[in-house]
């Protein structure tokens, strides 16, 4: 299989702050309103996963709650156009209008409740270059679960330095099963946009729900994982 050499990675992201915090940006962020969740009865199901989670780990909205769709635009990104800080909203790309039907695979467990945990996540930078189909079973092979993509989305929103110029990462615990049980070859990721072809110009540095083939390898993307999830 591919490698990547240590020396050659950057930094991981920062430390998540705690769950608590992360639910109040989503509350002020307009993220979660009364239309989702209770804004009280998220604080309150954060401040119970805040005892027991491991420090660094990240609060997520079940996607019935709060899909993909729905999530990216929350997304920003600063990027630096013509020598200035422009603020860049998030997106799905066009062609993959049934994003929120990209459910979880066998194997990745998420637990049955409006609010959970994810343990830390890692963006698998060792990984960049793999392609999904190598990436999964090296993924079991550790003791991981690969991120789904509503998951991947939450990581970003609450650390964009999840998200760095030429690497980024797949989240290939979310797949779309067709009508005869088969899998669509596309597997999702989130990075940066270059404002190329039909992303248009105005979302160069933005930050990009979009996909990739299933046994195609991709420098720039990580395989993001998690070692557990609670409730």
């Amino acid at each position: 299989m591919p490698t990547a050499s240590p020396a050659t990675l950057p930094a991981a992201p920062r430390t998540l702050p705690p769950l608590t915090a992360q639910a109040d940006l989503l509350v002020s962020r307009g993220v979660v309103g009364p239309d989702v969740l209770a804004p009280d009865a998220l604080r309150s199901a954060a401040a119970g996963l805040e005892a027991t989670a491991p420090d660094g780990a990240l609060l997520v909205v079940h996607p019935r709650l709060l899909p993909p769709s729905a999530l990216a635009g929350h997304l920003r990104r600063t990027a630096t156009v013509r020598r200035r800080p422009v603020e860049r909203a998030g997106f799905v790309v066009v062609d993959m209008p049934d994003v929120d039907e990209f459910a979880p695979v066998p194997g990745v467990d998420v637990p049955d409740a409006d609010v959970y945990a994810v343990a830390a996540p890692d963006r698998g930078d060792d990984m960049a270059n793999w392609s999904p189909e190598e990436a999964a079973p090296e993924i079991a092979g550790r003791g991981s679960s690969p991120l789904t993509l509503a998951e991947g989305i939450h990581w970003a929103l609450q650390a964009p330095a999840a998200l760095e110029r030429n690497l980024c990462f797949m989240t290939i615990g979310s797949r779309l099963r067709r009508a005869d049980g088969t899998y669509d070859a596309r597997t999702p990721a989130v990075w940066i946009s270059n404002g190329t072809g039909r992303d248009g110009s105005e979302r160069r540095g933005a930050p990009k729900v979009g996909w990739c083939w299933w046994r195609n390898r991709h420098t720039w993307l990580g395989f993001a994982s998690t070692s557990a999830r609670t409730s």
